[in-house]
């Protein structure tokens, strides 16, 4: 029999923890309510049927009314794994009116078994498993799981479904280029969803995708959601000079952040590219300074270098780096954590994410540890909050115990304060429009200056950097600003990570089996 074609679908993006990357703490400074808006749910949206009524509701902007979930005829949910919690509670709640359940994303294409409720799951890439979902679901025979290792053409992806949301709600506005990654690192789990052979938009579409949040009237950054944004420099060479041409001709109304691998160091000509365009921040996967470490978790692209050398000279170019460090490597010695210290405050990565390596839902780790009878628990997906599920060579307590004196230290007052100073010595800013304050970083800068330069612990480190930069290097005060700001967040974080009760082994359930 077939269904009915008008169908009120409410989409829900579950909520996140308290987390590293939610920057919870900071968005009261600058008025918004998330860091990020859902992607993937405004990306599916123009993909269902146009007759369908749709909604949006994230859990992390609103609460979810009865009346909501009651409207709805169809509940679609999407969910990284940090957000599974949120998911379950989202699921009971939905079918406890009795409506039918559909999820996807990163979670549920790992780890579906987990969730009881739901009625049916549209795995791995929506471009391929939704399209096979609605011709089922339009006939009233939908099975309970699709799923497909088939990876779609990504030029026919449609531009996101900005109506859904209300722009104002977020710091960024999120657009993926490309998906897919090079690199095979052990303790990934890209490949797995997005495989290892980038596949990217044309210059046409990603034009038009930042042409249609600017027509929204959307005027601050942009984050690049790619794997790794350089995962194939032929076709990110070609895409930049019309991206380097829209900016010119409009006035360079956004900053850009993506994500990338360290390799980028090794060209000049696409850093400058970059810079050009407009790109503020890069996230960069550096892990650790053991060189048999990164050999061990298969990050040769790390190994042929120096660390340190090769973050000065992205900063000289124009890029600001955010790293991300792991500990708890088979390799590392209890020495680890202090190199880790000593590395990220000499090279002056102020955005420096450490956390305790984790055995991701088949990832090539997750299947070596099971395989050794090291695998203890599921993930939790956090990236700082330092539960460790799997059995360490160097021992629970001396891993424990060591990741969080590297929390406490670099993000303590005159840790993190010193490590701006040493990134706005060596950092050589390019983007353009840098001094111009908007009104929400205006604000902001007002309200640190009581939150941060006179209650707090580092008012002392505040005030020192913000007079030292007004005077020496006036150009990047607003980015000494918004540094200074960002501690609040991390420092909270930190501490949460530093009074979180250790998991003695007695108390972790049996092996995963």
């Amino acid at each position: 029999m077939n269904m009915p074609k008008t169908k009120n679908a409410l989409m829900i993006y579950p909520k996140y923890p308290d987390s590293f990357w939610s920057f919870k703490h900071v968005l009261k400074f600058v008025s918004k309510k998330a860091a990020f808006p859902p992607l993937g749910l405004l990306t599916i949206s123009p993909m269902l049927p146009k007759e369908w009524n749709k909604k949006l509701i994230d859990l992390n902007i609103r609460e979810l009314t009865d009346e909501q979930i009651k409207w709805a005829d169809i509940i679609l949910i999407s969910a990284m794994i940090v957000q599974e919690e949120s998911a379950k509670e989202v699921i009971k709640r939905c079918k406890a009116f009795g409506k039918t359940v559909i999820a996807g994303g990163p979670v549920f294409t790992t780890e579906h078994e987990k969730f009881s409720g739901v009625d049916h799951f549209v795995l791995n890439e929506g471009e391929i498993t939704i399209p096979m979902f609605l011709r089922d679901f339009e006939k009233g025979t939908a099975k309970k799981i699709y799923t497909s290792e088939e990876r779609p053409n990504i030029t026919k992806t449609p531009v996101p479904d900005w109506s859904l949301i209300n722009l104002k709600d977020y710091v960024n506005m999120l657009v993926q280029y490309s998906r897919g990654c090079p690199f095979n690192c052990e303790f990934c789990d890209i490949i797995i969803m997005n495989g290892r052979i980038q596949r990217a938009k044309t210059p046409e579409q990603i034009i038009k995708e930042i042409q249609s949040l600017y027509n929204l009237g959307w005027r601050d950054s942009i984050f690049i959601v790619d794997d790794n944004f350089i995962g194939n420099t032929e076709n990110v060479k070609k895409m930049l000079p019309h991206l380097i041409k829209w900016q010119k001709e409009h006035g360079y109304p956004f900053k850009f952040t993506t994500e990338a691998s360290l390799n980028l160091a090794d060209d000049e000509e696409l850093m400058q590219m970059m810079s050009k365009a407009n790109f503020a921040k890069v996230f960069l996967g550096i892990e650790t300074p053991s060189l048999n470490s990164l050999k061990e978790c298969g990050k040769f692209q790390n190994t042929q270098r120096n660390l340190a050398e090769s973050v000065k000279k992205i900063h000289k170019n124009g890029l600001q780096v955010m790293g991300g460090f792991i500990v708890g490597f088979d390799n590392d010695t209890e020495k680890i954590f202090e190199s880790q210290i000593k590395f990220i405050q000499e090279v002056g990565i102020v955005t420096a994410m450490v956390g305790v390596l984790t055995a991701l839902p088949k990832t090539r780790l997750w299947h070596r540890l099971k395989a050794e009878g090291r695998l203890l628990k599921d993930s939790s997906g956090g990236n700082t909050d330092g539960i460790i599920n799997f059995t360490p060579k160097m021992g629970m307590e001396k891993l424990s115990r060591g990741y969080k004196k590297i929390i406490a230290t670099i993000y303590s007052p005159k840790h993190y304060f010193k490590r701006i100073n040493t990134f706005l010595k060596n950092y050589n800013p390019k983007v353009k429009n840098k001094m111009k304050l908007s009104i929400h970083l205006l604000l902001a800068f007002f309200k640190s200056m009581w939150s941060i330069g006179i209650v707090s612990k580092a008012r002392f480190y505040y005030w020192k950097l913000l007079i030292k930069t007004l005077f020496t290097k006036i150009r990047v005060f607003p980015l000494a600003v918004e540094h200074a700001i960002c501690w609040k967040h991390f420092s909270i974080v930190a501490q949460q990570t530093v009074e979180r009760e250790d998991y003695p082994i007695q108390e972790i359930a049996e092996p995963v089996l």
